[in-house]
């Protein structure tokens, strides 16, 4: 067999385990993102009202500001394979509650209890997860890991819109997609008991509440972690409501309609910029210094998003996505690398806890507060805002500044005496 560049999306694909949690987590992926795009724009139809979609991507992602710490700690401590067979039977069971719900146009109040039962059930399974795949994949092939892992969710973005689309010209309906997406979850619920994950050593000799606080220590007494997590929170806070309130821009900016086709397929077309810039990661970019890459990427963002924000057509909207979506994950995807090439395989849950919170947690945040915003103003501000938010990003989450000029080592994972 030929040789295969290390680091690289081809290395990860090579180890079987990791191959098979890759497909499982990607089938299930997909179901997940027809669900998330076909709920809000069910919701925003029912009621006209962006606080209200904001309110039930908080009941998605608000969850991980609580339970992420204390899932970082199950995932660093128990049998990470069976506790994420738990999680993803809670969020699988949860998800099929909405067909009957959705299905008899049942109170907002049970369904919004419905998808606060699968952001719990994501919120627990979440850092378990982040932190088992690249324990499946040498530490040099760990760049590679990442990308695909990034792919999976952007590349289901752009594959679940369209599916939703294909299956509506079929006669499939809103409540039957939440059912399809329940059993997409056998997909990685099988994965799982297929594969074996590696038992880590515990974290330091911290007892009893403080292993709740491992992550927040380490990110304390180490600079590039502690400015990555504090950059991601107040980008997701204030760069990415956009995200969650992605029916109310389109309707509002480019007047298109979040029940029909053309709104999946700019949502698609967003998901496959998010898709091509998490894996150019771990394939064109593979030998870029990842550092480079987040303040670049920072300040590519904030353009685009400033160009959503003004663009008034259609064709105008959807030149910009591809580029938006690119920015958006191949910087973050960056970001992540950095980070966990900068922590032991055993310090992972319990930071990544906190990655969450910062990336799933406080992007619900920011989609109840701007929300009711755009209910009032309309969205162009709000996108405006946060660019030039994601613009001071780019000077200030100076990793490279803050380790002086040593070479970028992310293509590695330091043990905690590196440090």
């Amino acid at each position: 067999m030929p040789d295969i560049r290390r680091g690289t999306v081809r290395a990860a694909l090579r180890i079987h385990a990791f191959r098979l949690m890759f497909a499982g987590s990607f089938m299930s992926n997909i179901g997940t993102w027809m669900q998330n795009v076909v709920l809000p724009a069910y919701i925003y139809n029912r009621t006209g009202r962006a606080s209200l979609v904001g309110l039930f991507i908080f009941a998605q992602l608000g969850p991980m500001l609580v339970l992420s710490i204390p899932a970082g700690v199950i995932a660093d401590r128990f049998d990470r394979r069976k506790w994420l067979i738990v999680t993803q039977t809670v969020q699988m069971s949860f998800s099929f509650l909405l067909f009957p719900l959705t299905a008899g146009d049942a109170d907002i109040t049970w369904i919004f209890a419905a998808q606060l039962g699968v952001g719990i059930g994501n919120a627990l399974n979440a850092p378990a997860w982040s932190a088992s795949l690249p324990s499946l994949v040498p530490p040099e092939d760990l760049a590679g890991a990442i990308s695909l892992n990034s792919t999976i969710i952007n590349g289901s973005r752009v594959i679940g819109p369209i599916v939703v689309a294909l299956l509506a010209n079929w006669g499939v309906d809103t409540s039957q997609v939440f059912l399809i997406n329940s059993l997409t979850y056998l997909f990685v619920i099988y994965a799982l008991w297929r594969v074996s994950l590696p038992h880590l050593a515990a974290v330091g000799s911290d007892e009893g509440w403080r292993q709740l606080t491992t992550g927040i220590r380490i990110a304390r007494e180490r600079r590039v972690i502690g400015r990555l997590v504090l950059s991601l929170a107040s980008f997701s806070f204030l760069s990415l409501p956009y995200v969650g309130l992605f029916p109310a821009v389109a309707r509002l900016n480019f007047g298109i309609d979040e029940t029909g086709s053309t709104y999946r397929w700019l949502y698609a077309t967003w998901g496959l910029g998010a898709a091509l810039g998490g894996l150019a990661i771990g394939t064109v970019l593979v030998s870029v210094d990842k550092r480079t890459i987040i303040r670049c990427g920072f300040a590519s963002f904030a353009v685009f998003l400033a160009l959503f924000g003004v663009a008034d057509t259609r064709l105008l909207a959807f030149l910009v996505a591809l580029p938006l979506g690119i920015a958006y994950f191949g910087t973050t995807t960056a970001m992540m690398t950095v980070l966990q090439s900068r922590l032991a395989p055993n310090e992972r849950g319990r930071v990544m806890a906190l990655w969450f919170m910062a990336f799933g947690g406080t992007v619900p945040i920011g989609n109840l507060v701007f929300g009711p915003v755009i209910d009032a103003i309309g969205a162009r501000w709000v996108l405006v805002g946060g660019a030039l938010w994601a613009l001071l990003l780019a000077r200030w989450c100076d990793v490279k500044g803050l380790e002086g000029s040593a070479p970028d080592r992310s293509h590695y994972v330091v043990e905690p005496d590196d440090i």
